[in-house]
């Protein structure tokens, strides 16, 4: 998300005058700083939130207790997951964490999304089923084993996947489909599953934002055959890059194991010859692993405070005309990569979202718009009119694939009205959650005004 806020220090302190709501109270608590009219901070009133956030727009955070582990493996020179056993150490901990059988490490989310498709045989000519509302990651692995990623819409209310739009999209060479937890939310996966098992195709999790997230009991990363996770800068569970896949049959996970380490044999497949598979290198370093390792704990007791913050907060925000948080499925716990929130304009007296978020910003809550219609962005283009896909796919079917974005009618309208906040604000106090909800009804108050000066 592009940095386009004040740097500012966190400060716990509450800012004066701001009242907060009750938790489950029906009526508005009163806006701060006196009157309920108050201006908005872009009309020349004073910003409703004054103070900074946790950790913003400074992430990640860096601990000094961390740092003799991570100074004691620099200075051995064992860096390579080949020497030393922190890699190890982190694979073993982290399928514990979400009660997968096995995990591997990897170089970063994106070498985990290639790694489990290679094994789950998607090559050369085929498609797999995605969410088009995904980081251009996830479209790049699946076009980097020249296949086509073929996009499932959107479901506006969840934001992730919609199941009864996946059967119109297989075709005879459909191998896979590739669910996306987008910013911690679980996919509904039931019928994600049932769809692939009808059809004998592989499901690849990517659970790059969705570390802890649950479905029904279950941890995301434990619901496909593979699932792939990122340990990129802005993630919860930072590490400057690095990535993971994780899932439950030995096989899958040798095989991963092989491919990501120069094809390599590994446990199952040792005593056949050194080198068995066509692969690359996707390795974890030992000191991203020390790392990580340093921040499990820390990811659980945040986890919980993000998670009873997004509660507090959505129950503030619905009643707000115009104003809908992300429906999660039943019996389901998100981990909240972004708070997401669908914005309707004619609430606000037809203020365009980009003015929305111009003046949320200018209240002292960062915000954005997050992804839009990247289908249309040139990538795919690039790849159907390139040699090898025209070699690949008829002229017809690459025509049909493209004149398909066409009928992303979910994704166009989740794109187009979504309103995100950072993580961070998730982890401040509840005085300062209260400034949130306080913004969006003061500016709702003046959406008149504040559309008719954007004309």
């Amino acid at each position: 998300m592009k940095n386009k806020f004040t740097r500012r220090r966190f400060v716990r302190k509450a800012t004066t005058g701001s009242v907060a709501m009750t938790w489950l109270g029906s009526r508005q608590a009163p806006m701060a700083f006196g009157q309920k009219t108050a201006n908005p901070a872009l009309l020349g009133g004073a910003p409703v939130h004054r103070g900074g956030w946790p950790n913003w727009p400074n992430w990640p955070n860096w601990l000094e207790a961390w740092k003799p582990a991570v100074i004691n493996v620099l200075r051995s020179g064992k860096w390579w997951c080949g020497r030393g056993g922190h890699v190890a150490e982190f694979e073993t901990e982290y399928a514990k964490l979400l009660g997968a059988k096995r995990c591997l490490a990897t170089a970063s989310g994106t070498t985990a999304l290639q790694v489990s498709l290679h094994v789950m045989d998607v090559d050369a000519g085929d498609e797999v089923i995605v969410s088009p509302y995904t980081f251009v990651a996830t479209y790049n692995a699946i076009l980097n084993c020249k296949a086509l990623p073929v996009f499932a819409d959107t479901d506006p209310a969840t934001l992730t996947m919609d199941p009864t739009s996946i059967e119109s999209r297989i075709t005879e060479r459909t191998r896979a489909i590739l669910p996306v937890h987008i910013f911690g939310m679980p996919c509904d996966m039931d019928p994600i599953n049932a769809i692939a098992g009808k059809h004998n195709f592989a499901v690849i999790e990517d659970a790059c934002q969705a570390w802890l997230a649950e479905y029904k009991g279950r941890k995301c990363g434990t619901l496909g055959d593979l699932a792939c996770f990122s340990f990129q800068n802005s993630k919860h569970i930072p590490a400057g890059g690095g990535g993971a896949v994780t899932g439950n049959s030995d096989d899958l996970l040798d095989r991963c194991h092989a491919f990501h380490n120069i094809g390599l044999a590994t446990d199952s497949f040792k005593g056949e010859k050194q080198f068995f598979t066509r692969s690359c290198n996707y390795r974890m370093l030992q000191f991203q692993a020390v790392i990580l390792m340093q921040q499990i704990d820390k990811l659980v007791r945040e986890m919980a405070r993000r998670r009873e913050n997004a509660d507090y907060l959505g129950v503030q925000l619905k009643q707000i005309p115009g104003i809908q948080p992300a429906r999660l499925p039943e019996n389901s716990q998100a981990v909240w990569h972004l708070y997401p929130l669908r914005y309707d304009a004619k609430q606000f007296n037809g203020l365009a979202r980009d003015k929305f978020l111009q003046a949320l910003n200018a209240e002292g809550i960062p915000c954005s718009s997050v992804y839009h219609e990247q289908y249309f962005d040139g990538l795919l283009d690039e790849a159907i009119q390139s040699r090898g896909f025209k070699r690949l796919f008829s002229v017809e079917r690459l025509k049909a694939y493209r004149e398909s974005f066409q009928e992303l009618k979910g994704n166009q309208q989740v794109c187009a009205t979504t309103v995100a906040i950072p993580q961070n604000l998730l982890l401040a106090e509840r005085q300062d959650l209260d400034h949130i909800a306080e913004a969006v009804r003061r500016i709702q108050t003046h959406s008149g005004m504040l559309a008719k000066g954007a004309e």
